[in-house]
């Protein structure tokens, strides 16, 4: 296996290359508005990082979100650009699941800036069997776009990853974990899935609303 990983549904540009036991290489890069910019020399960077060549890939894995719809869109059409042109297996796992993997064992919440004053949230419990053995991640409901406040206050109190806490720090009073998805955790989540058979989802994504910018539509007049 050799494993491509990318995500940009957060404010970092994420990419990972895993060989299903390890991760070669990781490039991470932090503008919330530069994922065009940056995810093509990511990919080049742990490529080159690992002496590995596009047509070596065995297996390309990108985040579905949710996210901001222009950041999201740019990592899944990138993916599904160089699937296709490489031949290699084309995955996607949500990235609200990739940041609790990272966030380690337990019940926890995952929320992270949605702009507009809300957030994607959703909740999961994280276990490991065996000691030294791959996390399982398990999602407790579908993700959802919120304003923070309106969450159930039970639900806040659950440790948080994401940026949700450094946001909203007085409705979020635990943050734990990252503040966002690292690719090398998708890397990880996706092979331990596909090692058990565990079917992944396919590559549209999650949104969850409409995007800030829609094409403005003139009616046809009466007349012709």
């Amino acid at each position: 296996m050799l494993l491509l990983a990318l995500d940009t549904s957060t404010s970092a540009i994420t990419v990972a290359l895993y060989d299903g036991s390890a991760v070669l290489a990781e490039a991470n890069t932090l503008d919330p508005r530069g994922h065009a910019e940056w995810l093509a020399p990511g990919i080049r960077s742990v490529l080159d990082h690992a002496g590995a060549t596009p047509t070596e890939l065995t297996d390309i894995v990108c985040g579905l979100g949710p996210g901001p719809f222009t950041g999201l869109r740019v990592g899944i059409v990138t993916a599904r650009v160089l699937a296709l042109a490489t031949g290699a297996r084309l995955h996607g796992v949500y990235s609200l699941d990739a940041l609790a993997l990272d966030a380690g064992p337990g019940e926890r919440l995952v929320a992270t800036d949605a702009r507009r004053r809300e957030v994607y949230w959703a909740r999961y419990a994280v276990r490991v069997a065996s000691p030294g053995g791959p996390a399982e991640v398990v999602p407790l409901g579908a993700p959802a776009v919120e304003r923070p406040a309106e969450l159930d206050e039970q639900l806040r109190a659950l440790p948080t990853a994401g940026r949700g806490p450094t946001l909203y720090p007085e409705l979020f009073p635990h943050p734990e974990g990252p503040l966002d998805v690292s690719a090398a955790a998708l890397a990880r989540l996706a092979a331990a899935r596909l090692a058990a058979g565990n079917p992944l989802s396919g590559t549209e994504p999650l949104y969850l609303r409409r995007p800030d910018a829609a094409p403005h539509v003139v009616a046809k007049s009466a007349l012709g």
